[in-house]
């Protein structure tokens, strides 16, 4: 029976169809490729077929730290590292910070990244999940208005942890960061919807580019980076809503992802080779989480909409569904003073999946009620007045507290991405006052300016550094691009 099939076509399981002389070719490539040097064999692979979009991704990742920045862009990339190093260094004072740093003081191989605000020195992994936890200790650092993304705090870690290694320059520090959130926050865009929790996926895409353009990765290597960085971005849960104290959070935003990035950019850069294109074939990255979109929104604008512009600077270090609320608060002490005692009631309304956030948590920082009622008593709202658990049992704060009332508003729940807040006051003497914010300070519809951003990173870091050592520190900062090699900030960044 086999001699009557033609002879000329032999079947494969698959149900394809092969000429005899196509079945000979690839035998004898194969026999080639398998009997050539690593490098070759490499080189092989790496002529398998590419999707356009990979190719454009791929350049553009392995050219951004040759690719000069808009003036802007350089400016907003400063006030955002400022504010993470600001955020990590703060954290230090808080326990998920104390815990970061004794991991890295048990378990930190060799004596390469520093761990911010220690003398603790440790190898780029270790490095990076210590301080990715010490940035998100709390709620200090930058996050995307809409919510599901805290960027700078595993991103930030992971470039200056490798960036420490390979001793790149302050230029290279900040198009690698740069390139980060911009790679980052498009994943995010792109398969977004379909991740239980996007702030892992945010992180570990915006840590590994970062990483790969630290390290210098060509555009083979930055397609098997975004492959082994995609295997790792699903991972986080939403248990971590359950922490009371912002430890497992701190570690899914920032400590898993920053090191996720630094790991994957590490493999490579020694020679892993892995697939050549995530975003198309089989099983891929897109087809994982959202298979009805199209895989073009990793390169959406890439070169003209730059990320880091487009994430919020917290002016107050609180979550960020009382950030409206407390620029309310300030803008109707500064129309209307009054006095604690003057305040017969304060309604707070908010989106619903805002309220559902901050009402009435554990944790001082993202509970309103406690917040506005430290914000009536001292005018404003610090760092330490944030993160002062005692207070919320100072019975002057809890007179206050059942002042306030928060109201979930289906109507601005409809506004969001943007985080709209209304804040209605009733005086004593039956004076209402009403403010409601339509732009919170730090959006880039409300931008911070650069003293604003300085004066919060003093609030973070004096206590911590001192005063002299933190303006050296910023002024450091404010500088990258002067700085030739970014291990110049070691001294500065370590405690005193």
């Amino acid at each position: 029976m086999g001699h009557k099939q033609d002879v000329g076509k032999l079947a494969i399981n698959n149900g394809a169809v092969l000429t005899r002389r196509s079945l000979l070719q690839a035998t004898a490539c194969f026999i080639a490729t398998a009997t050539l040097p690593r490098e070759v064999a490499i080189a092989a692979q790496a002529a398998q077929e590419v999707s356009p979009v990979m190719v454009r991704l791929s350049t553009y990742m392995s050219e951004a730290r040759d690719r000069a920045l808009p003036e802007n862009v350089v400016r907003e990339a400063t006030h955002h590292i400022l504010d993470t190093i600001a955020a990590m260094v703060s954290g230090s004072e808080l326990a998920p910070g104390r815990r970061a740093i004794e991991f890295a003081r048990a378990y930190g191989g060799e004596k390469i990244a520093t761990v911010v605000a220690s003398q603790v020195l440790c190898g780029p992994i270790e490095a990076a999940v210590a301080n990715g936890e010490l940035a998100h200790s709390d709620e200090s650092d930058d996050d995307y208005a809409g919510g599901g993304a805290h960027p700078g705090c595993a991103i930030v870690p992971a470039a200056l942890a490798l960036g420490e290694q390979s001793g790149i320059s302050g230029t290279h520090f900040l198009r690698a960061v740069t390139l980060g959130y911009d790679i980052g926050m498009r994943a995010m865009e792109t398969v977004g919807a379909g991740v239980k929790d996007t702030h892992n996926l945010v992180g570990t895409m915006g840590a590994a580019a970062a990483g790969g353009c630290v390290l210098g990765l060509n555009p083979q290597q930055m397609r098997w980076l975004l492959d082994y960085s995609a295997q790792q971005a699903g991972a986080g849960i939403g248990s971590w809503r359950r922490d009371t104290e912002h430890i497992e959070k701190g570690f899914v935003f920032a400590a898993m992802p920053a090191r996720n990035g630094v790991m994957a950019a590490l493999l490579v850069h020694s020679g892993w080779s892995g697939v050549n294109d995530v975003l198309s074939g089989q099983e891929n990255f897109v087809v994982s989480y959202a298979p009805k979109t199209d895989p073009a929104g990793l390169i959406k604008q890439l070169g003209e909409r730059y990320d880091v512009t487009l994430t919020t600077l917290k002016k107050w270090t609180t979550g960020g569904p009382i950030q409206s609320p407390l620029d309310a608060m300030e803008n109707l002490l500064k129309r209307h003073p009054f006095e604690a005692n003057q305040v017969k009631q304060v309604v707070v309304r908010a989106a619903t999946s805002a309220a559902f956030t901050v009402d009435n948590r554990e944790l001082p920082d993202i509970c309103l009620q406690h917040i506005i009622a430290v914000m009536l008593i001292d005018k404003t709202v610090s760092f330490r007045a944030a993160h002062d658990k005692a207070r919320m049992q100072d019975p002057a704060v809890l007179r206050e507290r059942a002042k306030v009332q928060l109201v979930p508003d289906e109507e601005l729940e409809r506004l969001i991405p943007k985080r709209v807040a209304v804040v209605e006051v009733t005086l004593t003497d039956g004076t209402r006052l009403t403010e409601r914010v339509e732009a919170v300070r730090g959006t880039p519809q409300n931008p911070m300016s650069r003293e604003e951003v300085v004066a919060k990173a003093r609030d973070l870091m004096t206590s911590a550094l001192g005063a002299a050592h933190c303006t050296a520190l910023i002024d450091k900062i404010l500088g990258l691009a002067d700085v030739k090699d970014i291990r110049e900030l070691r001294p500065l960044l370590q405690s005193v």
